[in-house]
């Protein structure tokens, strides 16, 4: 009869203990399924921050490459103005060497 008993309470036990590590299992697997769809709605985050960053750095890019296209056209005109100019000086020059000679 005590073997019995202690067959039963070892069965019981072990009863109580396989419903604690279920439990505790089911437990885990929703804290692990809750940090994973945290990581993913993390990751899609990044990803469309990530998105948004390079649409602005290309935009960016891009007012920088007009800025320099215009500074280019700006010093073209410089250039143009400056053998403009060169040219008025040996014009001038010239005049007066022709005036100098007389």
């Amino acid at each position: 009869m005590l073997e019995r008993a202690k067959g039963i309470v070892r069965k019981v036990t072990l009863e109580v203990i396989y419903d604690a590590v279920e439990e505790r299992t089911a437990e885990l697997y929703r804290k692990i399924e809750e940090v994973e769809k945290q990581g993913r709605e993390d990751f899609r985050y990044l990803n469309q921050r990530i998105d948004s960053l390079r649409q602005e750095v290309k935009e960016e890019v891009k007012q920088l490459r007009q800025e320099i296209n215009q500074i280019r056209q700006e010093i073209n005109q410089i250039r143009q103005e400056i053998s403009q100019v060169n040219h008025r000086i040996d014009t001038v020059i010239q005049m007066l060497s022709e005036i100098m000679r007389r």
